[in-house]
């Protein structure tokens, strides 16, 4: 598979060969499901936590006495059914929300849902994203270029007004000048090439990646 490669202006410089196993895997529905409910599982901090009857303040006396007050019978000010009363059944601060997914399931799913935004048209290739300075305008300018040049609909209309970030753009390494250009975005969210992963792809409509030849090197060392 032949993919384009581009420069800042969104003009076509030269071209790339893509390894099948990374851009033209089969969409694994079930593999993808897991991992992702995986991955937003350990951001769970499971640290809710509350009280049951024997741990709320109070109630040690019995509110009224069993019989011959016309009332229901309770024996304490705590039940669950009062208000200020324990909790029934409530979430504990010492459940493991922690989830195992090991690296070639990681990866596979990553590949998965690279080839289907790439059978989508959703991702672009651009050769760098450095800025010689940092400026907010000239970022916005090179995304939009970028957007057209990938035929994005309403890609530049996007970049400009959007006010959740749609496009996951993906920097092959530290780039100070690149960074503080590009944060400012809405319609953007950075994230390094290394950190890249299945959640944060699917939350994004469209992925850029810097760097191509050795981004491409890097996904297949992880396959």
């Amino acid at each position: 598979m032949e993919a384009k490669i581009y420069n800042q202006k969104g003009i076509s410089t030269t071209t790339i060969s893509l390894p099948s196993k990374v851009f033209s895997a089969k969409w694994r529905a079930d593999l993808v499901h897991q991992v992702v409910e995986g991955m937003r599982s350990n951001k769970r901090s499971g640290t809710t936590d509350t009280k049951d009857r024997g741990e709320v303040r109070g109630g040690g006396k019995k509110p009224w006495k069993q019989k011959g007050t016309g009332r229901a019978r309770h024996g304490s000010s705590r039940s669950p059914i009062w208000v200020g009363g324990g909790v029934t059944h409530g979430p504990l601060a010492e459940k493991n929300y922690k989830r195992k997914i090991s690296k070639s399931m990681r990866a596979q799913a990553l590949f998965s849902v690279l080839s289907k935004k790439m059978k989508d048209g959703e991702i672009i290739f651009v050769d760098s994203l450095a800025m010689s300075k940092i400026s907010t305008k000239s970022g916005v300018d090179v995304m939009k270029s970028l957007a057209k040049a990938g035929g994005w609909s309403k890609g530049s209309f996007l970049v400009a007004t959007s006010k959740k970030p749609r496009i996951l753009t993906a920097l092959y390494g530290r780039n100070e000048k690149a960074e503080k250009s590009y944060r400012n975005i809405p319609a953007l969210d950075i994230v390094f090439l290394k950190n890249l992963n299945p959640l944060d792809v699917l939350n994004h409509k469209y992925l850029l990646i810097e760097n191509p030849e050795e981004s491409v090197k890097f996904f297949e060392s992880r396959g």
